[in-house]
């Protein structure tokens, strides 16, 4: 296997505070010997478990990195037993462009796993992590929202693992995050995730969704915020007592938990976020928008239970996910 071309400006062996960079090597037309500046901090003392913490893995994602540069701004060497690897945009050329996905090479960094060291820009980033992060981490919390294109009550995320153990160590770990919404999350497709490449390693993995339509509001900010110190108190690596409050355990039993739009319009929500639904309940209404007369289209729920996620913007797509239902779990 070729040597990955990233290097780090910092050592993550020594004890202390450090702020630097992951540099990626870039030519391009403004810098033939250019690079990709990605900001990292690693925060270091004496030995114990290490946390490997990310957001800004989609560009548009915004509660993980205003959580990630405040804690990398305020964590005191003191407080930390083992270490802390902050990473506050993963995919830092979509950050830069409030995309979801890279300018660069319109790479996906959630579905660019195991990557590649002679690949393209996200593909080195997820190599990197591949090969050299992933492996001496022991805690890993990447932090989602819904982007531009869709909205989500603010939960915290564990899967359904093959192996038992690991998995009760992630459900642990998310419970702990406390945030309003604790959820078995169902993905649509799982090839290429940061989350299975770190899950397949036996990492405790935790992500989120915390609200969505491409800005961050000061309650999800806060959760995130407030859910990293916690997950890490959980772990051992941060001192203090997590603060801890109601959340509400839902799961997703089946792929029924997802409806898909099918027509092209502009799209009338007809539940709310949070609100329950019944199976057979109207969730959304697509009006045809290139002639009136013509009827909506009734999308409706294939069961009972929460409705936890949506599509934002007014106007959908055929193939658009319209909306994610949970159920309450017992």
């Amino acid at each position: 296997m070729k040597a990955n071309p990233i290097t780090a400006t910092l050592d993550f062996g020594e004890d202390g505070v450090r702020h630097g960079h992951l540099r990626v090597p870039y030519s391009h037309d403004a810098s033939a010997w250019g690079s990709v500046m990605i900001p990292l901090t690693v925060a270091r003392n004496g030995e114990g478990p290490t946390a490997l913490l990310t957001g800004g893995n989609h560009g548009d994602e915004y509660e993980g990195p205003i959580a990630l540069f405040d804690l990398a701004k305020n964590l005191q060497a003191e407080d930390v037993t083992g270490r802390v690897i902050i990473v506050p945009a993963m995919n830092y050329p979509a950050f830069r462009a409030a995309t979801r996905t890279s300018p660069i090479d319109k790479g996906n960094m959630n579905r660019a796993f195991p990557g590649r060291p002679d690949g393209t820009v996200t593909e080195k980033i997820a190599d990197y992590f591949q090969r050299t992060l992933l492996p001496i981490s022991d805690l890993v919390v990447d932090i989602h929202a819904g982007g531009k294109t869709l909205d989500f009550v603010p939960f915290a995320a564990a899967h359904v693992l093959p192996d038992q153990e690991q998995e009760a160590r992630c459900v642990a770990a998310m419970q702990a995050f406390n945030a309003p919404y604790s959820l078995m999350l169902r993905e649509i497709d799982t090839v290429g995730m940061y989350d299975t490449a770190a899950e397949a390693m036996g990492k405790i993995f935790i992500s989120t969704e915390l609200g969505g339509g491409g800005t961050a509001t000061a309650y999800s900010a806060g959760i995130a915020k407030r859910g990293l110190r916690n997950v890490l108190k959980h772990a051992g690596i941060l001192k203090g007592r997590a603060e801890i409050g109601p959340t509400v355990r839902l799961d997703m039993p089946s792929g029924e938990c997802f409806t898909f739009s099918e027509d092209e319009g502009l799209l009338e929500p007809r539940v709310d976020l949070g609100q329950g639904v019944k199976a057979g309940e109207v969730l959304a209404l697509v009006w045809p928008i290139d002639r009136t007369g013509v009827a909506a289209r009734e999308y409706r729920a294939a069961m009972d239970g929460i409705l936890v996620g949506r599509h934002f913007p007014g106007r959908i797509a055929t193939g658009d996910c319209m909306a994610v239902v949970a159920v309450k779990a017992d």
